[in-house]
């Protein structure tokens, strides 16, 4: 599969390369047989007829990023189907690369991230990171930095309070200071791990003890060397077989020189032989020297044999002093680690327990000390996190309602609900603090005057909830850092100078993001950079969904199809719309 290089998006000016979906292709789902659409940086946009298969795409993107698989979306008469995608991660800001390392997969070829995943007839499900095989777990991990996608479907991740949060802290620059309390919550977290070691019942404290010093006192009393266990297995084999080494090199020794048909003495028969063929014709001393040589090499393996025999010790005590240490040292991996390296580390590792268990007291004192200090830096930080917030979620407010008001909620009401812990000046209080704050949030919409505002999450209409993520994405375009934004449905009950608000937001939104939209109003297609139609075709008897990228001149006929016509006052339209 071709893979194009990085999206390089203008914008203000500035050209900037974006993460970026390239290739995604899909074999026997549903109607599709096989499909490759190669998308391109900035606004894409689908249109087609309905029925024609345009959600199969989204289908396929939430298979291939860890969605349900579901047998019945194989294509009829297939026995499997498969989803694969391809994107450009250069600058992605996720922690993709040690992601990989972490979970034992291949790196990224030329900043080229492939997914793919297959499933069966039979149930049997199979899913790939860079051709290396993964879980459905890694895959949506992946999902949740690479797409949003916005409509009646998965991956809504401006639907989550945590995110939620993440937002307006985007939106306010707050990043540093809730970085710091997740540091302080992870610090807080470590010490009462510790605390916990430390309180205990005097029965298990005693047992503890006892069981610290007997595993000090057995790995330091072996007095283990580095790559010790591969030397004293080598003796032990050369020890428990020394009585049949020393009988072999004898008789390799007898056959080489010590009686009468040795090789040694028949090669001295053969020299005065060959002395004698050199008087006869003198071209033949090259012989002559060539047995010279083999008669040096047989003395000097001789002489290694005799050293070799010498070294040999037929000795049973020795013998069973390397069986004990074999034993030993056998005994120490099963218990402490599958290397000596590893009982070296744990013996270290209980020894440094066991010292602090033998000063409990003092060391209990030093962590609530410790803690004390921790927690009123907690309090102060979480604290002054909060009233950030605060400070913050008005402006945030208003800008999301006016994108709103832009695309037809002239009235409507955007507001964040914020839940602060109740401040006290108790440990209690600071133990409770969350690697984001003391704070929860809730996005809550209220499309029409007079009707409460309500959980973001509890707004029944997809064009709402749609239209809501829109102008949520408008506003933190710039700090979102999930680089594909798709939408589906985004034109419900919309029409007029809203779908051309909305198709103009595409365009603004996609200037920092990759953006896929999939629409029925030419309104919103027509601002697109790249315009795909997918289309029904019958092919044998069968029926399959087919796209395809269209040119200037198609996109023409496709927004007056849009349209509703096929006169010259509908063509001109489009031809406008596409100006």
């Amino acid at each position: 599969m071709e893979r194009p290089p990085s999206a390089v998006v203008c914008y203000g000016g500035r050209a900037l390369t974006l993460p970026m979906l390239t290739t995604l292709r899909i074999k026997n789902l549903a109607l599709v047989a096989d499909l490759t659409l190669e998308l391109q940086p900035g606004y894409n946009v689908v249109t087609g007829e309905t029925g024609a298969g345009k959600s199969i795409l989204i289908g396929a993107l939430n298979l291939v990023l860890g969605g349900r698989a579901d047998r019945t979306m194989i294509r009829a008469g297939s026995d499997s189907c498969s989803v694969e995608a391809v994107f450009d991660v250069a600058k992605l800001r996720a922690p993709l690369k040690s992601f990989l390392d972490e979970n034992g997969l291949e790196a990224c070829e030329e900043n080229q991230l492939v997914l793919k995943r297959s499933f069966t007839t039979n149930g049997t499900n199979r899913q790939f990171v860079n051709g290396s095989p993964t879980t459905l777990n890694v895959l949506s991990t992946i999902g949740e930095w690479l797409v949003d996608i916005h409509g009646p479907h998965d991956h809504q991740s401006l639907l989550q309070s945590a995110k939620q949060l993440a937002i307006l802290d985007a939106f306010g620059g707050l990043e540093d200071d809730r970085a710091k309390c997740g540091e302080l919550a992870r610090q807080r977290a470590e010490i009462e791990t510790a605390k916990r070691a430390l309180i205990v019942d005097e029965k298990t404290y005693a047992q503890q003890l006892d069981l610290l010093r007997f595993q000090v006192q057995e790995i330091s009393a072996a007095q283990l060397q580095p790559g010790e266990d591969q030397q004293v297995e080598q003796d032990y084999q050369r020890a428990s077989n020394s009585a049949r080494l020393l009988q072999l090199s004898q008789a390799a020794l007898d056959l080489l020189s010590e009686n009468e048909s040795s090789l040694l003495t028949q090669s001295g028969i053969v020299g005065r032989t060959l002395q004698e063929l050199q008087r006869v014709d003198a071209s033949a001393a090259n012989l002559l020297e060539l047995h010279e040589q083999g008669v040096a090499t047989l003395r000097e393996l001789q002489a290694e044999l005799s050293r070799y025999a010498e070294k040999v010790d037929v000795d049973p005590a020795r013998l069973g002093e390397l069986e004990e240490r074999l034993n030993l040292l056998h005994s120490l991996k099963r218990k402490y680690g599958t290397s000596l390296a590893e009982v070296v580390a744990f013996g270290e590792e209980a020894k440094q327990k066991l010292q602090n268990l033998e000063s409990r007291d003092a060391e209990l004192a030093r962590l609530d000390a410790e803690l004390e200090k921790l927690d009123a830096e907690i309090l102060r930080a979480g604290k002054a996190l909060s009233a950030k917030r605060r400070k913050v979620i008005p402006q945030l407010a208003r800008s999301v309602s006016q994108q709103l008001a832009d695309l037809g909620f002239k009235q409507s009401k955007f507001d964040v609900a914020l839940t602060t812990l109740a401040a006290t000046e108790s440990a209690d209080h600071a133990s409770r603090l969350t690697p984001h704050g003391f704070d929860t949030i809730e996005f809550q919409f209220a499309p029409n005057p007079g009707e409460p505002a309500r959980p973001l999450r509890a707004i029944a209409s997809s064009g709402e909830m749609a239209r809501v993520m829109l102008a949520l994405k408008t506003v933190l375009a710039s700090e979102d850092e999930i680089p594909l934004l798709i939408f589906d449905e985004v034109d419900a009950n919309v029409g007029g100078e809203t779908a051309k608000v909305v198709g103009e937001k595409m365009k603004q939104i996609a200037a920092k993001r990759q953006v896929l939209c999939i629409t029925h109003l030419p309104q919103v297609a027509a601002p697109a950079d790249a315009h795909y139609v997918v289309t029904k075709q019958v092919t044998g008897g069968r029926t399959i969904s087919e796209i395809e990228r269209l040119d200037k001149k198609s996109r023409v006929a496709e927004l007056t199809r849009m349209l509703g016509g096929g006169s010259d006052a509908v063509r001109k339209h489009a031809e406008t719309l596409l100006k």
